[in-house]
This record gives structure tokens, C-alpha cells and sequence, in this order.
């Protein structure tokens, strides 16, 4: 597992993804000129399928480029494509994710009709795995019974250190609440795995939702407030008694969000780097004995715990005393069955649907099985599945020439920091160093994870995840007293996204990105530089936003600016706070600019880093015009076809509580709106909607 909060932000952007599909933390090229993508110019732009890699029958002329960018480029497209019912979003993501759906469908299909697999192949655990979650009848017809041991667990608790052994139990097996516990590196000595510790245990996205008091929320709110007792009846309570038992564990999950960080605080690696020995995190939590909560989650030769929310850990201990056991052992039982209701019978499924979907995020209708069933599978055992998926779908050609595009923009970037004129030469050296530090993974893993200890079977699909968490569970607790594990992905190969991660220094790229809109080895130059080259330079510039730059070359928390270029730094990252807090995306809701800062400065960095990589090739530097369009047009538009996408406003209003990245239309606009050469590409004057002053435009990196 990674660090806490980086952890938390995977999380986060899972529920997007780049991030609006860069579903890890943190959108791509540059060339120094070394390695040309299509060899130049042509006379017409098409992939070996005929398609159109920029069409014009997808903008919209109507409107001016100055005025919205993201509509002028994109406009018709947005209109000819309407959202599907299974869908709160439908976009160029979207469609990549299709594409790779449909391939992994068929890997899919072929290992479940496999029968003869030998037992404990890839084959075997993965055709038996999804064999199980697309027998439906035999899911139906136990309904809540996979359940019963844990419930019948929960039913004999008789006191509060028999609630602790039992809330830790359930992590072991998978299935925990309350709290988030994971392994990763510490913070300030990465090459020690230490346990760390997060806030968790709430019914609702986030914190707010228990407090805010806008139309939407109070509605949400409302509305679990609903979906508790519906859950309870359905595990055989009477209407009478769920609604008392729903009203004490809304009233536990009150507290407990009280006691919680919100999401900007916890983006400061510093607060939540709270460091304690067993006796002193006791001191600061009576009632809660963490060498007995320790013995429990199976961690032994342990003596120092990292933990993110001490406030939120002060507010469970007393809880446990405040609150009555039978209030907790309600709490346990409900959470126990909504966190595995989608792989219940189908009373459980759909009511959690109908909330989480429907009421939430603005869902219509649920997806097809198989594609649920595929997204469980590869969340569970994704490495053997992207085994499958690699040999199928992957040349090791293609991570060759990935490769080289990277290495051509981390030259690029390079010379930018070199350019800096807001760095002194002392900090440049620390960043370079940094930057030249960066582990580069792209594919799939070099050594792939051994599930050798995993039995999966072939007629219970619930045992199935409940056996991989615990397998997941166990290989992290291995980790402890071990050597840090550099080689180790935090992706699956399919994954249409990418990520940063600062305790490895790495910057990572999945095989499922490296597809169309994003990368295509037939395209010219400027439409792999405004996709994927912006891409990896997002990632990059991930390693020096307001987060990643606290961070030094080995991966260490650690301070390595002069005051005076921390302070020029964040004055110009507050530059890109106020662009976004300034906009109005739903209703009376602004952009949330700081809870978005790093994913801007990424975006940001990341398109003018790979602008000046293109520059340098053979079609940035020429004049030559594809499909009536110069090669900064083509890169622009590139660029905005990247984040097309139309999106439901009960997702968009979900996004801006819990979503680090800012929605698509302005990643799309607000980025190139700082850079004098779109202002050139599309004619942007004064008047036009988005044209900013050049004092008011931002340059960080």
C-alpha cells in the first residue's frame, strides 16, 4: 500500500478517473525531437481504421475558441453523444474504457468457459471468479446467507474489547469499517514500511454531506437518512425498530464525520504525519488499547504506528465508551451488508443502487453484469488478469517507444526548470536531481505478484472477493520488517489512467492509456504531444505540485527549498487556486480551487511541458498545415478532445465535494487560457470570455 494520504487519493480518483479518468493520483508527451510519433505533416490525418483523429464534424464553429474552448472544439460531438442510462459520465474516457472492456470481455469469457484449467493457474482463478459473479441464480437464491458467519459474529459481541477484536477481524478478512489501515513506506524513511492509520466508517461520500446545508445535500442526506432503515428491514428488522436502530447509526456516523478532516486539510502530508509509539498514541486515545487493536490485525514486532487523524481516532475511543454496544453492533451489521449489497441477491443490489447510483450520482439504470462482475475482478486480482490482458492487447514495442517518449519530456522539462525565473540555481539543482531521479513504469509490472497462496472457487462469489481481500490483507501485513518493494505497481495493466507516486518517485503509465484519444503510433506529432505527451507531463509535474514538491528526490518528506523560492512558488500556485475558486460549475457552487490545486498545477504543467517538447520536432517547427490546421491547432485540440465529455449535475455536484480533480470542461479551457500561443493558435482578443490579461495569466512550471 502507498503512504495514507496517497492512498486517499487513489481512492479518490477511482471514482473518476485522468483523473476525470487519470482514475490514480494525479494527463503527456514530450519530444526533444529525438523520436518523431508519425514522421511528419501529412496531407491528411487518419488511423488505420479510417477514423478521423481530429474530426471536424465533432466542433462546434459556432463558437468562438476564445469564448469556450471546450465547447468550440468539442461541441457537436457533446450533442450527438447524450449519456447512457448506466452511465454519470460519457466522454473520450469513457470511450477508451469501452474499447478495453470489450477486450477484457473477451478474455473473460474464454478463461470462465476454460473448465479444464489446471487448478491454481491464472486461467483457473481467474475464468472461476468470474464464472461465479455472472451466476446470478445462484446468487439470488442465498440471498444474505454468505453472510451469516460475520453476522452471527457481530450478534455475540457482549463488550467493548469483544466490538474492537471484532472490528479488527473484519479488516483481516477484508471487510472492514470504521477506520482505514493500510502498510506503506513512512513518509520520513521510505525504506521502512511502517502501519498507518486513516479516518473512515461513514455511510455518505464524504464528511460535508453530514453537514452542509445546500438544497442538494439536505436532499442526500435526506435520503440515506431513507436507504438505512430500506437496508435494515432487508436484513429482517421490523419497520418500527430500523427506523431507531437507522437513527442511532446516522447519529454515530454524525460524530464520527465531526471528528474528521475535510479533504483540503488532509492534502498536508505534514498534518496527517502524526507519528507515535504504542504507549504514547494510547495516551492520546483512552479507552481504545492499540497493542490489543495491534494483536488483533495480526501486526506483531511492531512499535511505531503512523496516524493520519488523531482527532478523528480521540473521537471513536470515546464513542466506544458514549455509545451503546447494541448502537455499534447496528453500525457493524449495516455496514457489513452496504459495503457487499452489490454481491448479494438482488434486493440488496438494487436498494444500494438506488441510493449510491440513482439519488447520488444521478445513475439511471445499472450496468450490464459483465461489466461489474469484469470491474470486481480486476479490482480483486488484477495482476493475473492483466497477465491475460498483456499477452492479448500489449507489444513489448509499444512500452519501448512509450519510453522514449518519456525520456524526450523529462529532457524537455528539464530545460524548463533550467529557464525558471522564479528559482534561484540552488533549488534548481535539488529539482533536477529529482526529476532525473523519477522511476519510469510503463505497461505492466517487470515482476508480477504471486497469488500462488489464493484459492479462488468455483460456486461462491462473495468467498471469491472476501478470499482476495484477505490475500491482499496478508501480502500487505508481509511487507512489515521487509525491504521497500520499488518494483510494485499500484495500478492494474488495463487501467485506462496513470499516476504519481512521491514515495517511490515514479511515474507510472498502465497499458490501458496508451490507446487512443491519447496515444496513437499513426498520428502526427502535435495530436500525440496535446494527448499523451500532456499526460506525462501532468504525471511529472505531479512530482513538484503543492504536495509532490515537498517530497525529495528518494521519496523522503523533506524540506529541500530555499524559503525564498517556497514563497514564489506559492504565490504562483495561489494564482491557479483563484482561477478556479472564481468559477460557478453548478447551481451557486464554485470550483473548489483548493481542493483541486494539485491536479491544476499538474494539468497546468503537464500541457505547457509537452507544447515545448512538440515545438522542438519536425512539425512544430514548421508552418505545414493537416485538414486545413497548423500544428499548434491540431495540438490544442488534441488537447480538448482529451477531456470531452458530458457529465450528469448529480455527479458534477458530487465531484466538487470529494473530487481532487476540477470537472472537464475546465480542465479543458482554463489551462490553455494561461499560454500566449493558444491566444495565437485561435485569434483569442479582448472580449472574448476566456481571455485573461497577461498579468493575470499563471506560469509555475
Amino acid at each position: 500500500m502507498y503512504r495514507l494520504w496517497y492512498l486517499l487519493r487513489l481512492l479518490y480518483i477511482r471514482t473518476q478517473n485522468i483523473h476525470n479518468n487519470m482514475n490514480l493520483r494525479h494527463a503527456i508527451i514530450a519530444g526533444v525531437g529525438v523520436l518523431t510519433l508519425a514522421g511528419g505533416a501529412n496531407s491528411q490525418a487518419q488511423d488505420m481504421t479510417g477514423r478521423k483523429l481530429l474530426d471536424p464534424a465533432n466542433m462546434n464553429m459556432n463558437v468562438k475558441p476564445g469564448d469556450n474552448f471546450f465547447q468550440y472544439a468539442n461541441g457537436t460531438w457533446l450533442e450527438k453523444n447524450p449519456i447512457p442510462a448506466t452511465e454519470t459520465r460519457w466522454g473520450s474516457f469513457s470511450e477508451l474504457v469501452e474499447n478495453n472492456y470489450k477486450a477484457l470481455h473477451t478474455l473473460l469469457d474464454a478463461a470462465a468457459a476454460n473448465k479444464g484449467a489446471a487448478k491454481g493457474s491464472k486461467e483457473q482463478k481467474v475464468g472461476d471468479f468470474y464464472r461465479t459473479g455472472m451466476d446470478s441464480a445462484t446468487i439470488e437464491k442465498a440471498g444474505m446467507k454468505p453472510l451469516e458467519g460475520v453476522l452471527s459474529r457481530i450478534k455475540n459481541v457482549k463488550d467493548t474489547k469483544g466490538l474492537i477484536d471484532e472490528i479488527a477481524r473484519e479488516h483481516t478478512e477484508g471487510v472492514g469499517t470504521l477506520f482505514g489501515f493500510g502498510i506503506s513506506p513512512d513518509d520520513k524513511n521510505v525504506s521502512k514500511e511502517i502501519c498507518q492509520f486513516g479516518q473512515g466508517g461513514l455511510g455518505l461520500p464524504d464528511r460535508d454531506y453530514y453537514f452542509d446545508k445546500d438544497a442538494r445535500t439536505t436532499k442526500i442526506r435526506d435520503a440515506y437518512q431513507q436507504y438505512l432503515p430500506k437496508m435494515l428491514m432487508l436484513m429482517g428488522e421490523d419497520e418500527a425498530t430500523a427506523k431507531t436502530d437507522a437513527q442511532n447509526i446516522f447519529n454515530l456516523e454524525t460524530a464520527l464525520a465531526a471528528a474528521s478532516m475535510t479533504r483540503v486539510e488532509s492534502r498536508d502530508p505534514y498534518k496527517l504525519y502524526n507519528k507515535y509509539d504504542l504507549a504514547g498514541i494510547n495516551k492520546v486515545t483512552p479507552g481504545l488499547d492499540w497493542k490489543v487493536l495491534f494483536a488483533d490485525l495480526k501486526v506483531k514486532g511492531q512499535d511505531s504506528v503512523i496516524v493520519g487523524m488523531p482527532k478523528f481516532f480521540e473521537e471513536v475511543a470515546k464513542q466506544l465508551s458514549a455509545t451503546p454496544l447494541a448502537t455499534w453492533k447496528k453500525y457493524l451489521e449495516f455496514h457489513l451488508v452496504n459495503s457487499t449489497a452489490s454481491f448479494l441477491s438482488s434486493n440488496f443490489d438494487n436498494a444500494r443502487f438506488d441510493f449510491y447510483g440513482r439519488t447520488l450520482r444521478g445513475q439511471q439504470a445499472q450496468k450490464p453484469r459483465w461489466k461489474r462482475v469484469l470491474q470486481i475482478t480486476d479490482g480483486s486480482i488484477g495482476e493475473l488478469l492483466g497477465q491475460l490482458y498483456v499477452d492479448k492487447n500489449f507489444k513489448p514495442e509499444a512500452k519501448r517507444r512509450m519510453l522514449e517518449l518519456v525520456n524526450n519530456l523529462q529532457s524537455t522539462y528539464s530545460d524548463r526548470i533550467d529557464n525558471l525565473d522564479w528559482m534561484t540555481s540552488a533549488t534548481k539543482m535539488k529539482a533536477k536531481v529529482k526529476l532525473n531521479a523519477f522511476m519510469k513504469k510503463i505497461g505492466y509490472p517487470d515482476k508480477w505478484k504471486d497469488y500462488s497462496a489464493l484459492t479462488i472457487v468455483n460456486n461462491d462469489y462473495l468467498k471469491n472477493i472476501m478470499a482476495a481481500n484477505a490475500w491482499s490483507y496478508n501480502y500487505e501485513l508481509k511487507k512489515l520488517g521487509k525491504p521497500v518493494d520499488r518494483t510494485e505497481w499500484g495500478m492494474t495493466p488495463p487501467t485506462v489512467n496513470a499516476y504519481y507516486n512521491p514515495a517511490f518517485n515514479e511515474i507510472v503509465f498502465p497499458a490501458g492509456i496508451l490507446q487512443y484519444p491519447f496515444f496513437d503510433e499513426h498520428a502526427d506529432d502535435a495530436v500525440n504531444y496535446g494527448g499523451i505527451g500532456a499526460v506525462i507531463g501532468h504525471e511529472m509535474t505531479h512530482g513538484f505540485d503543492d504536495q509532490g514538491r515537498l517530497y525529495n528526490a528518494q521519496g523522503n518528506l523533506s524540506n529541500w527549498w530555499t524559503p525564498e523560492d517556497s514563497t514564489n512558488f506559492t504565490v504562483k500556485a495561489n494564482m491557479v487556486v483563484d482561477q478556479f475558486n472564481k468559477i460557478i460549475v453548478i447551481d451557486t457552487n464554485h470550483a473548489n480551487g483548493s481542493l483541486t490545486e494539485g491536479e491544476n498545477l499538474a494539468d497546468l504543467g503537464g500541457i505547457n511541458i509537452a507544447y515545448e517538447a512538440f515545438k522542438k520536432t519536425k512539425q512544430g517547427k514548421s508552418n505545414d498545415k493537416i485538414d486545413g490546421l497548423t500544428g499548434d491547432q491540431r495540438f490544442f485540440l488534441s488537447w480538448a478532445q482529451v477531456w470531452r465529455a458530458n457529465t450528469r449535475p448529480e455527479e458534477i455536484a458530487s465531484r466538487l465535494k470529494t473530487d481532487p480533480h476540477s470537472p472537464s470542461e475546465l480542465r479543458c479551457n482554463v489551462p490553455p487560457s494561461n499560454m500566449e500561443a493558444w491566444y495565437k493558435a485561435f485569434d483569442v482578443k479582448p472580449g472574448d470570455k476566456l481571455y485573461r490579461p497577461e498579468n493575470e495569466r499563471a506560469r509555475v512550471w
